[in-house]
């Protein structure tokens, strides 16, 4: 499994769009087992859905996200878990330990992806 965690100084970022960029976390049997930081390629409308797929990302961590892109991560059959903060590796090890739960809370003032 691949977690992306939107990263703005090693720091859960507020909009997973405007992150400088995602740790993506290789996960095995509840572990981390290999983290790298993949900059993020620019903020263009349905595009992060997409790139994220091709990096085999099966789940997504933010501190928020609008709906637009909520429903383009699920056409991805990607998890998207909003509502996060802290530190990006503390927020990881709450993810594999159970602790960490979508808010469901989405940013209203985007009128768009």
């Amino acid at each position: 499994m691949k977690v992306a965690v939107a990263a703005q100084s090693n720091v859960v970022c507020d909009h997973f769009g405007h992150c400088e960029g995602f740790i993506i976390y290789d996960v095995e049997k509840k572990k981390v087992v290999k983290k790298e930081f993949v900059a993020n390629p620019g903020h263009k409308p349905g595009f992060l859905p997409v790139f994220l797929k091709q990096a085999d990302v099966d789940v997504v961590i933010a501190g928020g996200m609008g709906q637009r892109a909520v429903d383009l991560f699920a056409e991805q059959n990607i998890e998207v878990i909003v509502g996060a903060g802290g530190g990006c590796d503390e927020t990881i090890e709450k993810y594999l330990s159970g602790d960490l739960e979508s808010t469901a809370a989405v940013c209203s003032e985007h009128g768009s992806f």
